[in-house]
């Protein structure tokens, strides 16, 4: 019934989000790292790799923040609670 639609889309949302998160610090932590490589690499181009840097992060933090935006649909205004809820 209504109380098992519930627990499976607080399961769902805490799901996403966990693997949303997980897969963006992993990328996150590989891009840092490379950037840091390159920067040691070539010291004079510092400022543009650290700028590709940001940009990369900011692109895949994005990403994380629109999980969190359909995991709070799924809690709060879920589309599909009068088609399961009956």
């Amino acid at each position: 019934g209504s109380g098992m639609f519930f627990a499976v889309t607080v399961v769902t949302a805490g799901f996403g989000l966990t693997v949303s998160t997980l897969c963006a610090a992993i990328g996150q932590g590989m891009l840092a790292g490379k950037a840091m490589e390159g920067i040691a690499r070539q010291p004079e181009a510092a400022a543009r790799i650290q700028t590709a840097m940001l940009l990369g992060l900011a692109f895949i933090e994005s990403l994380v923040i629109y999980v969190l935006l359909v995991a709070f649909i799924l809690l709060f205004a879920n589309p599909f609670r009068a088609v399961f809820a009956g």
